[in-house]
Order: structure tokens, then sequence, then C-alpha cells
């Protein structure tokens, strides 16, 4: 019977059980995870939210391989009145640096909260400005290049400030507190793979 854990990454914590100087990783939260039991991609260790860890190989590989192209949507806060110039820039692709060299990205869906998202605080919180407003979006993506949520905000002028990866598939973190996990049967595969 394989193993499926839906875990919150708290900010500024490590995709990783191997120690690294003092900041804290996964062990610090997924005691008595089997060793088998892997992380599915990664989250940076300034984004949050949520993240998958099994012992499924096969589930890996599909959630991995680019050709499936799963949705992995995001909830970011950005520096600045976000436009909808920007979202449909977002939406239809922007040119990003991967590796040195220029990378287009694949269409994806944007838009616009009208009011922020209900999340648990960050800590610590984003730096608050009163002469900076800031926006909150949804980024949808079947892509997962190398800090690409990131990229692709700026490069629409609009700085990420706080990254929140909510869902894959049909999978969320609704109901889960940073640090906090939830373990599931191979049923939850069908959830994770829907598009």
């Amino acid at each position: 019977m394989h193993k499926y854990y839906v875990f919150y990454k708290p900010y500024l914590t490590l995709c990783q059980f191997s120690p690294e100087g003092d900041k804290l990783t996964l062990a610090h939260y997924l005691k008595g995870v089997p060793k088998n039991v892997y992380p599915v991609g990664r989250l940076d260790y300034d984004s949050e939210g949520l993240l998958l860890l099994t012992d499924d190989t096969a589930l890996t590989h599909q959630l991995l391989t680019p050709s499936f192209a799963h949705k992995r949507t995001y909830l970011v806060q950005v520096e600045g009145t976000i436009t909808d110039e920007a979202i449909i820039q977002l939406r239809q692709g922007v040119t990003i640096t991967i590796d040195g060299k220029p990378y287009r990205t694949k269409k994806a869906e944007a838009s616009i909260f009208t009011e922020p998202p209900v999340l648990p605080e960050r800590n610590p919180p984003v730096r608050f400005r009163k002469t900076v407003p800031d926006s909150w979006i949804s980024l949808t993506l079947t892509e997962g290049k190398n800090r690409q949520v990131r990229k692709m905000t700026a490069a629409t002028g609009f700085p990420t400030l706080r990254l929140v990866r909510y869902s894959i598939g049909a999978v969320t973190i609704d109901g889960l507190e940073p640090g906090a996990f939830n373990v599931f049967d191979s049923e939850i595969k069908k959830r994770l793979l829907m598009k």
C-alpha cells in the first residue's frame, strides 16, 4: 500500500529531509514518515503551501513529466495594483530566463482577487508599506520551471511578495495550517490528476 502525504510547507522551510545549516527542513514537521517517502517536486525555501510526498513512483513520474500537463494553482501576492494587461500577459505566456536562456511560458489561467484570499498568517509576515499597494492573483500553471511564478509576475512588472501553492489537480490545502499534514490512501490519485 502506497502512502500519500499532503503537507502545508511553511515559509522558510527546505523541501528536503536532510539538514542544511540551521534551516528548517521537512524532518522538523514530518516525523515518522517512512524513509522511501519523498516530496514530489519542490517548493522554494521562500514559498509555502501544498507539497505532496509519496512512495508511489508511478504517480511521481506522472506529476513531474511535463507532457502530462497537470494543473497547479498558486495564490500570489504581488507588489502594486496589478493591471488587466498584466493578467492577459500571464494568460498568454511571458518570456522569462531559465538556465540563462529565454523561455516562453505556456498559456496559464490567471485572475485577480477582489479581496485577499483567506490564508494562515505567514511567519514572519510580508513587510507592509503604506505607500505601496499590493494585489492578490490566482495563477494556474501546467508546467513547473525553477522559480517560474516569481519570474512570470516580475516579467509583467509586479514582483511577488508571497507565494502559496494552493492546489495540485483537485487536492487543496484547505483546512491545513502551515506545518500540518494529512495522510491519504490511493483514492487521492484521481483528485491529484484531475484536469
